[in-house]
């Protein structure tokens, strides 16, 4: 059993910058591939980046190529989401999730967060 949970959302203006942050508990964080995804009001949840267990490779959906980061350290068992020139269309619930099979950009993963707020003003 993993548990997830967020911090770091909050109010921005365009072209400023956030760190989300996941802290996962279970002494088995370090097997679990990473992923953050986000809904916006109205829309379906959508895939924003993975990250393997190792951290060696990344995923990205091409509306954040290029802004947003994700990277891990597996000793502090926490997921980060650096996200750099947000837009007002970044606005959402930010969700991470843990998969125990390879990094996917789908929503199959095992365990969620219960989600944390960004919303960038225009």
């Amino acid at each position: 059993q993993v548990q997830l949970v967020e911090s770091g959302g909050g109010l921005v203006q365009a072209g400023g910058s956030l760190r989300l942050s996941c802290a996962a508990s279970g002494r088995t964080f370090s097997s679990y591939a990473m992923g953050w995804f986000r809904q916006a009001p109205g829309k379906e949840r959508e895939f924003v980046a993975a990250i393997s267990w190792s951290g060696g490779s990344t995923y990205y959906a091409d509306s954040v190529k290029g802004r947003f980061t994700i990277s891990r350290d597996n000793a502090k068992n926490t997921v980060y989401l650096q996200m750099n020139s947000l837009k007002p269309e970044d606005t959402a619930v930010y969700y991470c999730a843990a998969t125990a099979d390879s990094m996917t950009f789908t929503d199959e993963y095992d365990y969620w967060g219960q989600g944390t707020q960004v919303t960038v003003s225009s």
